[in-house]
């Protein structure tokens, strides 16, 4: 085989049948092997290296499989670095096929279209693995090295690069065998301590992060034993869903933070909560993560459990059971509850737009959250009841990251609806990747708040800087005769009733549309977001 060939079959060995890619001179060895393997492969290219990168961003997050990418070097690596950052700081595997000058001449400074110094070692500040494959000898083994590390322990990105004369090399190439992930054994002795600690706290609380996915059954058990209230931010979102009477938004989990005396925190940083809130000597934590390093992070965990937490929690749940169940909290939740209801009301027109979203949206459907105004209030007001449909940028928070993140995740969960939310600001940095819905057939339907603002900076501006405006106001095409210039449905709507009627409508059309609402100004979430220091 060559090169190019033994990565294409040991991606497809792997179950990968599908690529985001935009093509180029250094990888047209490698996009001749996609030809040959299209029966096989699908290849799906954007209008731009940053949206190939989301779109395998989206679909690993849609799925918790690896999926690949495929970018010439220098300007297009570059290009897609924010999502490989995304990723890293999602927990993504996503696998990035970088293209290179050729092998003799890497790093030598010679003036090579695309060339750029050490583009592996740039890589590997947002990349768990990284290697550059120097010959078919080595295609298949290091392909499937990188799909390991991406999916093993805590994941992340892996970036294999190739320079464009080895792509075409040709020699005898072992595929090997498929790759499955690798996790740590379970520390018997800690899971039996965490348990202890457990069963005797009088005011437990359980925060979850996107390490709990594929746990959720074991985890409502945990709570409902121990009459934990759960709390979740983001990724967590849909772990153990919205509905379920112990689950509470992170504002509410701010409240009861306060006197919680032991928090169980599952695959998650415990970022806001130690970071922001605060802890002191009273407060035991459990932390259970894949990540060795996390248990450590702000302070060392009373009880660390490095372990996956679809094995660590239903052999935590079953020790419990052991134990007498705790009395019935469901009044003092109801009571934090109410409080947030009423806070949420004050948040129109966003929660109204939220529940039009929601009542159109089957629960199984894919909902894409973005750097905007109706975006930060879904992570408070969205309900969710299944983990991976929503997708929300984690820390990195970085504007325009939801469109081509939503086409990627419906490119491999076709069987779903997907819907992305937008602003006008961060919807017009993959504006082009409309061609790319309709090219591919990517049923994705985009709704579109229109303020013409980065309302957010406008705000900040306003409250802070005795409103001196600068940089923060827009102007916006009209996005709806826009969306019908590709070939695309839209439809115009103002208000919540509007706004579920046309995506309701544009779901059933499974095909792409754009859904465009034009909208003022809208109230401040950040008081139930950015939440003060309670502790120590």
């Amino acid at each position: 085989m060559s090169t190019a060939e033994a990565v294409v079959e040991t991606l497809l060995l792997n179950g990968i049948d599908q690529v985001f890619a935009l093509p180029g001179l250094h990888n047209d060895p490698l996009f001749d092997a996609f030809h040959a393997a299209q029966d096989r492969l699908r290849v799906i290219h954007p209008r731009h290296e940053q949206t190939a990168a989301y779109m395998a961003l989206g679909a690993a997050l849609a799925t918790g499989k690896p999926w690949p990418f495929a970018v010439v070097p220098g300007p297009g690596f570059l290009n897609a670095t924010a999502a490989l950052l995304t990723a890293y700081a999602m927990n993504a595997p996503v696998l990035g096929l970088l293209g290179q000058i050729p092998q003799a001449d890497i790093d030598r400074a010679h003036g090579h279209l695309h060339e750029i110094h050490d583009q592996l070692g740039m890589a590997a500040h947002i990349a768990k693995f990284t290697a550059r494959i120097t010959g078919p000898h080595e295609a298949a083994s290091l392909t499937t090295a990188a799909l390991q590390a991406a999916i093993s322990g805590r994941p992340r990105p892996a970036v294999l690069e190739c320079a464009m004369d080895i792509w075409p090399k040709r020699a005898p190439v072992a595929l090997g065998a498929p790759v499955q992930a690798e996790t740590p054994a379970l520390d018997e002795a800690a899971l039996d301590q965490a348990a202890a600690l457990l069963a005797g706290a009088k005011r437990p609380l359980i925060v979850l992060g996107g390490g709990a996915i594929g746990a959720g059954a074991a985890i409502a058990g945990i709570a409902e034993h121990l009459q934990a209230p759960i709390t979740s931010y983001r990724r967590g979102r849909g772990v153990v869903p919205s509905a379920h009477p112990l689950s509470v938004p992170v504002s509410v989990g701010h409240r009861l933070w306060r006197d919680a005396d032991v928090v169980l925190a599952i695959g998650t940083r415990l970022f806001m909560q130690q970071g922001g809130w605060g802890v002191d000597s009273d407060l035991k934590v459990v932390r259970i993560d894949v990540d060795a390093l996390e248990p450590d992070r702000f302070r060392s965990a009373t009880v660390p459990v490095v372990a996956d937490a679809t094995a660590a929690a239903p052999a935590l749940l079953e020790r419990l059971l052991a134990t007498p169940a705790h009395a019935s909290r469901a009044a003092e939740v109801a009571g934090h509850m109410a409080w947030m209801d009423g806070e949420l009301a004050k948040l129109e027109p966003q929660m109204g737009f939220l529940g039009a979203i929601r009542a159109a949206l089957p629960e199984d459907g894919i909902f894409v959250d973005e750097v905007t105004q109706v975006g930060f209030v879904s992570r408070l007001g969205f309900p969710v009841s299944r983990d991976r449909t929503f997708l929300s940028p984690g820390y990195q928070d970085n504007l325009g990251w939801g469109y081509g993140t939503a086409l990627g995740a419906q490119a491999v969960r076709p069987e779903v609806p997907v819907v992305s939310i937008a602003g006008d600001g961060g919807f017009l940095y993959q504006i082009g990747e409309l061609a790319t819905a309709v090219q591919h057939k990517l049923p994705v339907v985009v709704v579109v708040f229109d303020n013409n603002a980065f309302f957010n900076v406008k705000r900040i501006q306003a409250q802070h800087y005795g409103n001196r405006q600068i940089a923060s106001d827009l102007h916006n095409p009209d996005f709806a005769r826009l969306a019908e210039t590709f070939g695309m449905a839209s439809f115009r709507v103002s208000d919540a009733a509007g706004l579920e009627r046309a995506v309701g409508d544009a779901i059933a059309l499974k095909a792409p549309a754009l859904v465009h609402v034009k909208c003022g100004a809208m109230p401040s979430p950040w008081h139930l977001l950015q939440m003060p220091k309670l502790r120590g």
